[in-house]
């Protein structure tokens, strides 16, 4: 069973499906405390609305009639049992599906197992103002697939700075797909363009979160 915070249908705010519909799953609980995190509700027990089977969980999905998939959270591949959820998810050809995962967490048993064309796994890298860079799981950086996501959350200069370093260093825009996405009232957008031209980073998207620009930062359930 699993705890579940939330459960809705919207327009993916970001990523590679970012402007098509989604169904989302938000699981309770995070192993982070992110400065920064827009879904702080989500830490609490308190905040659960439901408990849920894999099995409930991927009819809802399914009655949906909405291919792509979000797994969200709280994080996603700490909660127990997740891999009742992911082999049905797997096994299923007619969706796609993305686990946002938050770095800190060792995805290559997953991707042993799961890893169909349908699976895209969402990696973020916490940077120095998030405080929790010391918590990520550097054998993410040597695993991550073509068709996955590596997003480095830019709250600074510094962040940038940092993520840059990481970028280079292993050079990741050879192995996936790599964002830059702004911490929302933290740094100017101009300011990482110009540092995107600066560094001539080819191969790196700035994404907005598209949600937050429909609709009110703090709303839930879209």
């Amino acid at each position: 069973m699993f705890n579940i915070v939330e459960k809705f249908i919207s327009v993916d705010g970001e990523g590679p499906s970012s402007g098509e519909l989604a169904t989302f799953i938000r699981f309770q609980g995070c192993n982070l405390r992110c400065t920064w995190c827009d879904t702080t509700y989500s830490w609490d027990k308190s905040s659960i609305c439901e408990i849920l089977s894999a099995d409930e969980i991927y009819n809802y999905i399914k009655e949906n009639n909405v291919i792509n998939v979000t797994l969200t959270g709280g994080e996603p591949l700490i909660q127990k049992n997740i891999d009742e959820l992911l082999k049905l998810l797997n096994d299923d050809e007619n969706l796609k599906v993305h686990i946002e995962t938050n770095g800190a967490v060792d995805i290559e048993p997953f991707k042993k197992i799961y890893n169909s064309k349908n699976i895209c796994y969402i990696v973020d890298y916490k940077l120095p103002s998030s405080q929790m860079t010391n918590k990520m799981s550097n054998n993410n950086l040597k695993v991550i697939g073509k068709s996955d996501v590596y997003k480095f959350v830019i709250g600074s200069i510094e962040d940038l700075e940092h993520a840059y370093d990481i970028i280079i260093r292993n050079d990741l825009t050879s192995k996936c797909i790599v964002y830059f996405s702004p911490v929302s009232g933290k740094i100017d957008l101009k300011e990482i363009v110009e540092f995107m031209k600066n560094k001539r980073l080819n191969k790196v998207r700035l994404q907005t979160q598209l949600h937050k620009i429909i609709w009110d930062n703090n709303a839930r359930g879209v």
